[in-house]
């Protein structure tokens, strides 16, 4: 297995490893409801070296951008971040990513984990009728998210450098002990935070530091498990789970990142279809009304008709609910009930709506 330049400094902090995607990660540390609650609460710092980079450079970069994904590359600012997604040519995601642009001829593309050999040939191969180079960089680069209310406070301290100016889904370059730093205000949790590309052999001086930073409010290194209820909590898709090359994005719930007036773009035509057709199934959340958790793959019932799996479940810290992520038809609405079939017995749930936690 592949491991981060942080690897050693999971190991020192008790970290539990565990394989994902190729690659040794801490699924969890001290455990994952402190964790989940340090964020939600205060800061946590997660290793997410294992997302890939993907460089597009040359004069055709905003045309070629705009071709592979479905959001609208043109009104993208330098210095300003986009999420979008990889369609196929039948409409499917081959991924959800942000694009970070420096320039009209600049772009880094930060693709998930699970995907990052195969999104890279797959812009790559798409790149024939454009002056653009594309190149990965996954191999320079580590990454470091601290999230939470107090992680402005931290990384502002941490790294000597002002970042109010820094407005979600905004980035900006920074110098700090000699490492070169993409400082982004984006994150996967819901809460306020950045992530901060860096280069490999930096990652440690930074973490060690942000960590020291962050002793008097409460931060806390956190790994995939809390990750991952985080952002269940939101409702955000995970690649593997709520999105691949058979879901189109419209299902998913992500139809506001895909613009239909701008130029073409690859899986266009599929996804007009799509619309014009109507869509037989979405996206929804539910919350348990019985004990039990659900997890990726239970069953789904209504009034004794099987209607559906489980993309995604967890018992919330957030809200000590168990909640759930599924496709179910079209004709689903909020305060249905629906079953969830744990072990042999069939559970009452209601359908709720998306994001299920709201700071307000």
């Amino acid at each position: 297995m592949k491991k981060t330049a942080l690897y050693s400094i999971h190991k020192e902090l008790g970290a539990k490893m565990v394989e994902f995607a190729g690659w040794s990660m801490p699924v969890q540390y001290e455990g994952v409801r402190q964790e989940h609650l340090a964020v939600r609460r205060s800061a946590g710092l997660f290793d997410v070296s294992h997302m890939g980079e993907v460089e597009v450079r040359g004069k055709d970069a905003i045309g070629f951008c705009q071709w592979i994904t479905t959001n609208d590359v043109s009104k993208v600012a330098n210095l300003q971040a986009q999420y979008t997604i990889l369609c196929n040519n039948k409409g499917g995601v081959v991924d959800d990513v942000i694009i970070y642009k420096f320039s009209d001829e600049l772009f880094l593309i930060c693709v998930n984990a699970s995907n990052s050999d195969k999104d890279y040939e797959w812009i790559k191969s798409k790149s024939g009728d454009f002056d653009v180079e594309v190149l990965d960089r996954s191999p320079e680069y580590s990454q470091i998210a601290i999230q939470g209310p107090d992680s402005q406070a931290i990384l502002s301290a941490c790294i000597g450098a002002d970042l109010d100016n820094i407005k979600k889904f905004r980035f900006d370059t920074f110098k700090c002990n000699g490492n070169d730093l993409i400082v982004a205000r984006t994150g996967y949790t819901g809460e306020e935070g950045f992530e901060v590309f860096l280069p490999w052999d930096g990652a440690a001086l930074l973490w060690n530091s942000l960590m020291e930073t962050g002793k008097e409010y409460g931060i806390k290194p956190c790994g995939l498990a809390a990750r991952d209820t985080l952002r269940i909590d939101m409702g955000y898709s995970l690649y593997g789970h709520e999105i691949d090359e058979d879901i189109n994005p419209l299902q998913a719930g992500l139809g506001r990142y895909v613009k239909m007036d701008t130029d073409n773009f690859i899986g266009k035509d599929a996804l007009s279809k799509a619309l014009d057709e109507g869509l037989s199934q979405k996206l929804v959340g539910f919350q348990m009304i019985d004990r039990g958790i659900s997890r990726q793959g239970y069953q789904i019932f209504k009034n004794g008709t099987f209607i559906g799996n489980v993309t995604s479940g967890t018992l919330s810290p957030s809200l000590e609910k168990s909640i759930g992520l599924s496709y179910l038809s079209s004709s689903v609405k909020n305060d249905d009930r629906i079953q969830i079939q744990i072990r042999d017995t069939l559970r009452e749930a209601e359908v709720v709506s998306i994001p299920f936690y709201n700071k307000e």
